[in-house]
């Protein structure tokens, strides 16, 4: 089981940046590819971003490219989302995903497909 606890979410104005960590219970690195979702209020969660267990592959929504990165260190098992140019679309709770895998490279934006999921961080972006 692994256990999963994000945190770096705040109150931040458009235009600015935020950083948010996942930190696992236990060593992901050569068996889980991990996923960034985001779900506002009253909206169903979507997908944000995704990195692959060894890193060398990275996935992303769209609605992020270019201001967003995903990125992960294995030794200490933590994951990030550096979150730059904010928007006030971008105001959600922040959840962080394992999805266990054998390849080095497999990613997903599929939520049904990941195994375990942190508490969430809220992320607010004011106009």
């Amino acid at each position: 089981q692994v256990q999963l606890v994000e945190s770096g979410g705040g109150l931040v104005q458009a235009g600015g940046s935020l950083r948010l960590s996942c930190a696992a219970s236990e060593r992901t690195s050569s068996t889980y590819a991990m996923g960034w979702f985001r779900q506002a209020p009253g909206k169903e969660r979507y997908f944000v971003a995704a990195i692959s267990s060894s890193g060398s592959r990275t996935y992303y929504a769209d609605s992020v490219k270019g201001r967003f990165t995903i990125s992960r260190d294995n030794a200490k098992n933590t994951v990030w989302l550096q979150m730059n140019s904010l928007k006030p679309e971008d105001t959600a709770v922040y959840y962080c995903a394992a999805r266990y895998s054998d390849s080095s490279y497999y990613v997903t934006p599929v939520k049904g497909e990941y195994d375990y999921w942190g508490q969430g961080t809220q992320v607010t972006v004011s106009s």
